[in-house]
């Protein structure tokens, strides 16, 4: 069970561990991000930089709500198999390579009278300019964790309590992963980028289908059941019905009066998520740099990011080169890693269906591997900040 005591905080406002030490300075954000941001993505350069300037920009320098807690002062997260090196995370440092940039993608449900929505997508997209590659890691929701300065609850609760702030304390305190920027689009601004992207064509079974449908005249969407009219395979999509794909974990029968069941959950969830995020990148594949800035120009209002002005024009102008990388697909808590607990069990401190980590160390070195890959075998060097 996950608890203060048995996770070390390594939150982004103490020291950064780099795995690989070159010089990295902020040109170095020069990945794809904004343009394929969560399903995203001139008209000239002109109305390209009225559009920056008019983009939700926000800092998020500044501590969250309260103060982070720290645990032990060291952490190690195993030995590297084969290389015969030992990887340990002292206190108050993270993971870090200056060849790989990690961009944390929130996808929020309207807002409403609170501060901050919810977040059922938390998806890490990691540019790997040394290996190649854009890696889609997704975090369950209902995870167990230590959420810094609040104690432990489901990893979601950190979004409700402090939005993307305390969300991405939450990841680095708990995984030892630095995150260096992130980026939000709630779910009218998601059907609105998609419908400006003219849709999406995505593979989909019978039971997506019927799903989307049923949603759709369920929720007012549509006059009729039947939307998608289409058999099961390749089926455009709108923006409405590709956030109903993505929101998809199944359907009990009987749940809200509704007369069909169709099986699924969290885990399916999450991966048509990066399903549809995957598609964007290879729909993208062929685009060049007017259409690249085009298209950013038209879906970069929708956004609210930390990334800055020069950062995204660096992002777009490198795009064609980081579309041409290969995609590949994680979750955490990893297979084998994790278990549901008993809600009956009154030791729990939170009431609810929950997934535990039952061993936080090999989910760090997992989710490390995968990010970093042979990078974590060279020597080590620890960089302070001044």
């Amino acid at each position: 069970m996950a608890n203060k005591e048995n996770v070390v905080d390594i939150s982004s406002n103490t020291q950064v561990f780099k795995i690989y030490n070159k010089k990295g300075k902020a040109r170095r954000i020069v990945c794809l991000v904004l343009s394929i941001l969560f399903l995203l993505g001139g008209s000239g350069l002109i109305y390209y930089y009225t559009v920056l300037n008019s983009m939700n920009f926000v800092d998020i320098s500044e501590p969250a709500n309260k103060p982070n807690n720290t645990g032990a002062t060291t952490a190690t997260i195993g030995e590297l198999s084969g290389s015969g090196t030992q990887l340990t995370i002292g206190d108050g440092q993270l993971l870090q390579d200056s060849k790989v940039l990690n961009v944390m993608l929130f996808g929020e449900d309207n807002k409403g009278e609170d501060n901050h929505g919810r977040t059922d997508t938390m998806i890490l997209m990691s540019v790997d300019n040394r290996h190649k590659k854009l890696k889609l890691t997704s975090f369950q929701r209902d995870t167990y964790v230590y959420i810094p300065g609040y104690g432990n609850d489901k990893i979601n609760a950190a979004y409700t309590i402090g939005g993307p702030k305390l969300t991405i304390q939450t990841i680095e305190a708990n995984f030892g992963i630095k995150i260096d920027r992130y980026a939000v689009v709630d779910f009218d601004s998601f059907i609105k980028i998609i419908d400006t992207l003219g849709g999406i064509d995505m593979e989909v079974t019978k039971d997506e289908i019927e799903y989307i449908n049923y949603q759709m005249y369920k929720n007012g969407q549509a006059e009729e059941w039947s939307t998608i009219k289409d058999p099961a395979g390749v089926v455009h999509l709108n923006g409405q019905e590709a956030l109903w794909y993505a929101r998809n974990r199944g359907l009990t029968k009987g749940e809200d009066g509704n007369e069909i069941g169709i099986s699924g959950d969290d885990w399916d969830r999450t991966s048509r998520q990066r399903k549809l995020i995957e598609k964007v990148f290879n729909d993208m594949k062929s685009a060049d740099l007017t259409q690249i800035i085009s298209i950013v120009s038209s879906v970069g209002p929708m956004i609210t990011t930390n990334l800055k002005k020069d950062e995204i024009t660096a992002l777009v102008s490198h795009a064609p080169t980081y579309l041409s990388y290969e995609v590949v697909q994680n979750y955490v808590p990893a297979e084998g890693l994790w278990a549901y607990n008993n809600p009956s069990d009154e030791s729990w401190e939170i009431a609810g269906s929950c997934i535990i980590i039952a061993d936080m160390d090999a989910q760090r070195m997992a989710l490390a591997k995968f990010i970093y890959e042979d990078a974590l075998s060279v020597e080590q060097t620890t960089t302070k900040k001044p």
